[in-house]
């Protein structure tokens, strides 16, 4: 008498002999007796040399440069064929696990099923080709330790279908043009039944998500929510070419493909979580203050239209937090110009998970009570711990001034006006060059040649808001410039060096940088720097050695803005630090998108207010949606010498 279904799912799960597990049952099949549901096994019956170790041991994947070597093809067969044997065993846990469901989605899954067990078979065949044999590399459970857990059906569809199956819609395609690349025919044959075997299981799993799905969910919303860690629709693809036609051959639509295309997660790594926090220090102020701080109009729009920003210095496989999510067209376009995306989740989307680190704009007391519930959950091998906010000091003018006295490179005229006497005192026979004490960018600052009463307004109302203001004589600047370090364990590491464009009185205009810092100099200014002012060892010995001596245990981004101004006699001078940011800068955010989108070559940065652009480069956040401001980069090819400040 032929088998039933039941009785063909308890011998592939329940037998000890692979030859029995891979012997195909009818194709015209009975399914009345389903029987009770079974509880799940910890693993399938397989022959002791096909046991799949539950300690995640796995042999080394082969990737597509090595499939040219016979035994690394037979290494790849291994892999995929116990994946194939692990998806037959698991087609057949779904069968016994809810004897209830359908029969017309049983009838799919006992196809699909025949034909993981036809996969595992022609894999073998193959592998046996190249000389290896099934059992002599280590055997992992993955596949059966994230999808035997369900709870539901829907689980088995997401997970199975929906996720690794999917994913197999970019592997199966790649791999099978990369052996015909290397004239291997038969395996390319055989990778090309298994896609389009694949298009149709993926589609018989989108055909009852959509079923069960409650109604006013898309079929993306319906996926996405079901998915729990350590699942994501990042595992839905591979780490090869994205596959758009082979999903739209299975059924799904537009929209779902978009959001597929530009999802991510870590798939192994823990995430570094990222948030932009821009005015930190506004919020240092407010908390000297003891107030609380309000954004108003300008300084909302900084933060939500510029926290595309975090995609320059995040990984592919971080997190990135978002006020406003951006929206999937405008993440396939960054996608396109080279952005790796990381995962990109609204504020408060990120679920339970072990992190690899914390990583604000700045350590404020904004970011340090947002960031604090993620806290617990970060590794405690990484650097990138949550910390109370650093000191006030430390986002205000003050912590520059004081590097300059750790340097002995303060200038006599100048320092610290905490009452409008010394305003005066300062003035007299000098132009002044006001700064508020926790302003940043430019943004708050004053020339002043004489003590006027638009003078004292603005001086009175500085001081009293912010306890003092900061006084510096006014330089005829002939080159800004911003030295980036990071530091990390006790050591800090110098990144590189940017062009500052930066206004008469050192307001932020933009960034310059090139393949080295040294091109986009004068010779004057060059021949100044590197033989007269000793550039060097000042940044790359000094100064950094009296940053970490300033900071003690902190951990993040630093960066150093600095000048070379002319004097009265023509001759060319240095000053050594403007201003010490102990937070991420617009320099730093410039090096990290030339890494990205034109290493070793020349470009611009800015950020321009929206209502006045006219044109030119690249818009990097979505100027449909910017309220103020836009993000500006424009590459340049060739060696740009035009660009050089004379």
């Amino acid at each position: 008498m032929a088998e039933n279904v039941r009785e063909v799912a308890e011998r592939i799960l329940f037998s000890s002999s692979l030859k029995d597990k891979l012997l195909l049952g009818p194709c015209e099949v009975e399914d009345n007796l389903c029987g009770k549901a079974i509880k799940t096994p910890r693993f399938p019956e397989r022959p002791e040399s096909l046991t799949i170790d539950g300690r995640g041991i796995r042999a080394d994947f082969p990737g597509s440069n090595r499939i040219a070597d016979e035994k690394e093809r037979g290494i790849m067969m291994h892999f995929l064929a116990n994946h194939e044997l692990l998806a037959a065993e698991l087609m057949a846990l779904v069968l016994l696990k809810f004897p209830d469901a359908p029969k017309d989605y049983r009838a799919g899954v006992y196809e699909a099923m025949r034909e993981e067990q036809m996969h595992t078979q022609m894999y073998l065949r193959r592998m046996r080709d190249c000389g290896i044999s099934f059992g002599e590399l280590p055997l992992n459970d993955y596949f059966w330790r994230i999808v035997s857990s369900m709870d539901t059906i829907m689980d088995f569809v997401v997970r199975m279908n929906l996720t690794f199956e999917q994913a197999n819609l970019d592997y199966s395609k790649y791999y099978a043009e990369q052996f015909r690349v290397i004239g291997d025919t038969g395996t390319a044959a055989v990778l090309d039944k298994i896609y389009q075997d694949e298009i149709n299981h993926v589609g018989h799993g989108l055909k009852w998500l959509r079923h069960w799905k409650k109604k006013e969910y898309s079929d993306w919303e319906a996926f996405s929510r079901s998915l729990h860690f350590p699942l994501s629709p990042s595992r839905a693809k591979g780490v090869v070419p994205f596959n758009s036609e082979g999903r739209l051959e299975a059924g799904f639509d537009e929209e779902f493909i978009s959001q597929m295309k530009v999802s991510g997660q870590s798939r192994g790594r823990t995430p570094v979580v990222h948030w932009f926090n821009p005015n930190a220090e506004l919020h240092s102020l407010a908390s000297v203050n003891e107030t609380e701080f309000r954004a108003n109009r300008f300084e909302r729009a900084i933060e939500e239209d510029l926290e595309i920003l975090m995609l320059a210095w995040s990984r592919k496989d971080d997190v990135a937090l978002f006020r406003n999510v951006p929206s999937v067209e405008h993440l396939e376009k960054l996608q396109s110009m080279g952005f790796e995306l990381p995962e990109v989740l609204p504020r408060h989307g990120l679920d339970s998970r072990k992190l690899g680190g914390l990583r604000p704009w700045a350590w404020s007391v904004d970011a340090s009570d947002f960031l604090k519930p993620y806290g617990q959950a970060v590794s405690d091998r990484v650097p990138w711990q949550w910390r109370e906010p650093i000191p006030e000091a430390w986002l205000s003018k003050e912590i520059g001034v004081s590097l300059e006295h750790k340097l002995g490179v303060r200038d006599e005229v100048g320092g610290f006006c905490r009452n409008l006497s010394e305003v005066m005192d300062i003035l007299r026979g000098n132009t002044i060059l006001f700064k508020s004490a926790y302003g940043c960018s430019g943004k708050g600052h004053m020339v002043a040649e004489s003590f006027s009463k638009e003078v004292q307004v603005w001086a009175e109302k500085k001081i009293q808001l912010h306890g003092f203001i900061v006084a510096e004589p006014l330089l005829h600047r002939v080159e800004d410039f911003s030295v980036l370090y990071e530091i990390q364990n006790g050591e800090i590491e110098c990144l590189g060096m940017t062009q500052l464009i930066n206004d008469s009185r050192g307001q932020f205009r933009g960034i310059r940088l090139a393949p080295r810092f040294s091109k986009m100099l004068s010779p004057e200014v060059s021949e100044f720097l590197f033989k007269e002012a000793d550039f060097i060892s000042w940044y790359n010995e000094r100064i950094p050695s009296a940053i970490l001596n300033l900071l003690p245990g902190y951990c993040g981004p630093v960066g150093v803005d600095s000048l070379v101004w002319r004097d009265d006699d023509g001759g060319l001078m240095l000053r050594h630090v403007v201003e010490l940011n102990v937070r991420m800068t617009m320099g730093r955010v410039a090096l990290e998108l030339q890494k990205k989108l034109n290493p070793n070559g020349w470009a611009d940065f800015s950020i321009q207010r929206k209502k006045k652009y006219k044109g030119g480069g690249v818009i990097l956040n979505d100027p449909d949606e910017a309220k103020e401001f836009l993000v500006v980069w424009e590459s340049y090819q060739g060696d740009s010498t035009a660009l050089i400040r004379k």
